[in-house]
C-alpha cells in the first residue's frame, strides 16, 4: 500500500522521501508552524546543526519540491488533517488507526493516546528499511505499534490485517496519504470497498488528484505524470469531487468532506493564502468518509 517502492535499495520511493524532507524542512522553513513533527528529520538521519540544511540536501537528492512551499504545506496539512481526525475518534472511542502506506511517517511514535493501536501498513521492503532507519536514530517503537508488511502482488490486506490482530469488529479510523493517485481505479474502490465493511463507526482520510478542468492543468499533469513515469513512479487515478462523492457514498459512506489543498491550508494558518500558478495544488484534494 505503499506508493512505490525503490527496489534499487530496497528502501521507500523518491515521493515517500520528498514527503518525509517537506514535513522535516516544514519544521524550521514555516511560520506559523502547520504540523509538529520532532522525529521526521532524525529519521532521515539529520540533527542539530544539519537542519537548516535540509532544504539543500532534499533538492540535491529529490529536486525541488521540497522547497517548493505551496507543496510542502500540503504535506504537513494533510498530515495535521489525519492527525486531527485520529484524535476526534479517539475522543469518540476509537481504538484503532490503521495506517496505509505508511512510508516514513512518525505518528506511531509520537502517539499520544496510551490505549490506540497503531497499525503500519506497507510493502516488507519498505518497512524494513524504515525499521532500520528507526533502529539508527534511536527512535523506539512502542507497544501499541505493530507493522504489518503486505506485498499485494502474493498477499491481501484482509488476510494481514488479521493476522496482526486488527479487529474488524471493532471502530477504526484509516488514514492513506500519498498513495491513491498511484493505484488504478479498481485498487483504490477495492481497499475503499473493505474500508465501509469495517465495524462502525469507521472512518478513512485520504488524498486524491481531481481530474484536470482546463487546457493548462491537462498540459500540466501530463508533464506531471510524465516525470513520474520516468522514476517507475506512474500516476493512475484522478476523480471529480462529485464523482468520488458518489463512489463512497454507493460503498456506504454517509458522511464525506471534501477539501481543496488550498482552502484547507488557508483554514489552518488561519485566513486567505494565495497559491496562484500552483498547479499541483490546486489538483491536490483531501477527503474524509465516515460511515
Amino acid at each position: 500500500m505503499s506508493s512505490v517502492v525503490n527496489m534499487e535499495n530496497g528502501g521507500p520511493s523518491r515521493t515517500a522521501l520528498v514527503t518525509a524532507y517537506a514535513r522535516a524542512y516544514h519544521q524550521i522553513a514555516d511560520q506559523p508552524q502547520i504540523f509538529t513533527d520532532p522525529l521526521a528529520a532524525r529519521l532521515l538521519g539529520h540533527v542539530g546543526e544539519e537542519l537548516p540544511e535540509l532544504g539543500t540536501a532534499a533538492t540535491d537528492r529529490l529536486g525541488g519540491a521540497v522547497t517548493d512551499r505551496p507543496r510542502r504545506l500540503f504535506f504537513a496539512t494533510r498530515a495535521r488533517f489525519a492527525e486531527d481526525t485520529v484524535a476526534a475518534a479517539v475522543a469518540a472511542g476509537v481504538r484503532q488507526v490503521v495506517i496505509l502506506g505508511a512510508g516514513l511517517d512518525t505518528f506511531a511514535y509520537r502517539n499520544p493516546h496510551r490505549d490506540l493501536r497503531v497499525f503500519e501498513v506497507d510493502h516488507p521492503a519498505t518497512q524494513a528499511w524504515k525499521r532500520e532507519r528507526l533502529a539508527t536514530a534511536g527512535i523506539d517503537s512502542p507497544d501499541t505499534l505493530t507493522f504489518v508488511p503486505v506485498d499485494f502482488e502474493t498477499q491481501t490486506l484482509a488476510t494481514e490485517l488479521e493476522a496482526a490482530g486488527f479487529s474488524r469488529t471493532d471502530p477504526a479510523v484509516f488514514v492513506w496519504l500519498g498513495v491513491v493517485y498511484y493505484l488504478t481505479p479498481d485498487a483504490a474502490h477495492a481497499t475503499l470497498a473493505y474500508i465501509a465493511d469495517q465495524a462502525q463507526p469507521v472512518e478513512v482520510v485520504f488524498d486524491y488528484l481531481r481530474t484536470a478542468t482546463t487546457a493548462a492543468e491537462r498540459a500540466y499533469q501530463r508533464a506531471r505524470a510524465e516525470r513520474l513515469a520516468a522514476i517507475g513512479e506512474p500516476l493512475f487515478s484522478y476523480f471529480t469531487p462529485d464523482g468520488i462523492a458518489a463512489k463512497l457514498r454507493a460503498l456506504g459512506f454517509t458522511g464525506v468532506e471534501d477539501h481543496s489543498a488550498p482552502d484547507l491550508i488557508s483554514g489552518y494558518l488561519g485566513g486567505s493564502v494565495e497559491f496562484e500558478g500552483s498547479s499541483a495544488l490546486h489538483a491536490m484534494h483531501m477527503l474524509r468518509a465516515s460511515r
